[in-house]
């Protein structure tokens, strides 16, 4: 196969290649949170417990993480385009049925065939963006594609909120059915199909991963009901921690690995993907509970609730640009560390004054807090991640991150739903308030040790980058290799 010249990759235009590596993205990141603010609607509409609520979740997150590691060697050996669009239509077939569904059993199914369309999209969508562009301008395309990321998660409560305001909540999935069908020609037409590696598939590997990933979240779900020391509980505990354990010998011996485990020999992406599945723990488990108190607790509609957390969601879109004009000369590391405690001081401050009869205006500074915070962690993680890895990495090095973070929202709900409901809280205003409270102060207490965890970081200054010219020449060499 011929692959095409880095000449002819930056004959496309910029804005083009934005948009067509962008928008599918855009697309999985707002369903997250447009779900999130849904679960009390479909708690009241369609009788779905608390378990299943976070299942509407995790179903998702699980399908995502188990199968995004083989969507990344899929796009290595079949072309990274290639899979891509394959992972929009599978994501769209899968918003159809979510939004057909008559009971939770059936969303559950849909939110996971939804999973495993984004398992195509959102870490293919960065190696391919950052392949699409020539290197010294690789930077700026690295952080519009964070901003456009923070957007999905900004407008996700607005979007979910107006919606189910004016029509039912099905209306949330069909939104992704025409942007699916702009965003499969838009990719075709304007993005290369680069290809890595082509090895043989590790599908020893992704089932170990899957397997044990699925055990260890299903026994923080049934832990509660069942009983923390009831015999299924720990022998699921158990076998997942093992099967974990098993997947990464098995990383180490096998040819053509998932995982390539000598990524994380580089500091900055071994770091950053600690403080990514921290980031998400912390942060989107928090959520889980919060969005929830407002409309419980509070008594606010679906759009009121959006409203409310705008201080919080829509603070990056206005953080973002400066955070990206700021970075070359404070460093990645300086704004991660002040993001990430900024989202922990929040977390907490909200924790402590939550109550049955809270006045909103309490909330807005720490909401604004955090909007703040998550804006100083969402593009400059992407570039950490990045900076010191070669090209023909960058799939699979976006895919292993994507998987760290979506393992770390599946984690974190389930175990910030594990202390709510062990703490005797349920979906009613006199229940909910203090079994509340230590789960968002759980999520507050990761964020914390995330900022110290960030503080390992290269500074991530302009002035510490490689010399952009030789980058390039290293670029294009690669890409004009033969593939093996």
């Amino acid at each position: 196969m011929t692959l095409e010249s880095p000449a002819r990759r930056r004959t496309r235009p910029f804005a083009l290649v934005l948009a067509a590596a962008s928008l599918p993205m855009f697309m999985a990141t707002l369903d997250n949170l447009v779900m999130t603010n849904a679960l009390p609607v479909l708690h009241t509409e369609m009788g779905a417990s608390v378990e299943e609520l976070q299942w509407f979740v995790n179903a998702y997150t699980l399908a995502f993480a188990g199968a995004i590691l083989v969507a990344s060697a899929l796009g290595d050996r079949f072309g990274r385009r290639t899979v891509f669009a394959i992972g929009i239509a599978v994501f769209g077939a899968g918003s159809v049925l979510a939004a057909l569904s008559t009971d939770p059993g059936q969303l559950i199914a849909a939110r996971a065939l939804q999973g495993l369309g984004g398992a195509g999209v959102l870490p293919l969508s960065l190696a391919l963006l950052s392949g699409a562009v020539a290197p010294e301008r690789r930077p700026l395309a690295i952080g519009i594609w964070g901003g456009v990321s923070g957007l999905g998660v900004a407008v996700g409560p607005l979007v979910g909120g107006a919606i189910m305001e004016g029509w039912q909540w099905q209306a949330i999935f069909w939104i992704n059915v025409p942007v699916a069908i702009i965003a499969i020609p838009l990719a075709l037409l304007v993005l290369p199909n680069d290809f890595g590696a082509r090895a043989r598939i590790d599908v020893p590997g992704a089932i170990l991963a899957a397997a044990g990933v699925l055990a260890l979240v299903h026994a923080i779900v049934r832990g509660n009901d069942d009983g923390w020391d009831s015999v299924g509980v720990i022998v699921e505990l158990a076998a997942g921690a093992l099967l974990l354990i098993g997947f990464l010998f098995w990383q180490a011996r096998t040819p053509a690995p998932l995982v390539p485990l000598r990524l994380f020999r580089d500091r900055s992406f071994s770091v950053t993907n600690a403080i990514g599945f921290a980031f998400s723990f912390g942060t989107f488990g928090s959520v889980f509970i919060l969005i929830q108190y407002l409309q419980v607790v509070q008594g606010s509609t679906p759009f009121e609730a959006a409203l409310q957390t705008t201080p919080w969601t829509l603070a990056p879109m206005f953080v973002a640009p400066i955070a990206g004009i700021l970075a070359p000369r404070v460093g990645t590391r300086a704004l991660m560390v002040v993001g990430l405690g900024l989202q922990a001081v929040a977390l907490g401050w909200i924790a402590a004054v939550m109550s049955p009869d809270l006045e909103y205006p309490t909330l807005i500074v720490p909401f604004l807090l955090a909007g703040i915070g998550m804006a100083l962690v969402f593009a400059p993680s992407a570039t950490a991640l990045l900076a010191t890895l070669g090209l023909i990495d960058h799939a699979k090095a976006s895919g292993v991150n994507s998987t760290v973070r979506e393992l770390g929202v599946a984690l974190g709900t389930a175990v910030m739903t594990a202390i709510f409901v062990g703490a005797g809280g349920a979906l009613t205003p006199d229940l909910y308030v203090d079994a509340a409270r230590p789960a968002v102060f759980t999520g507050a207490a990761v964020l914390l040790a995330a900022t110290f965890v960030a503080l390992l970081l290269p500074a991530g200054r302009s002035e510490t980058a490689p010399d952009a010219s030789a980058t390039r020449a290293a670029d294009e060499q690669r890409a004009l290799e033969p593939v093996g």
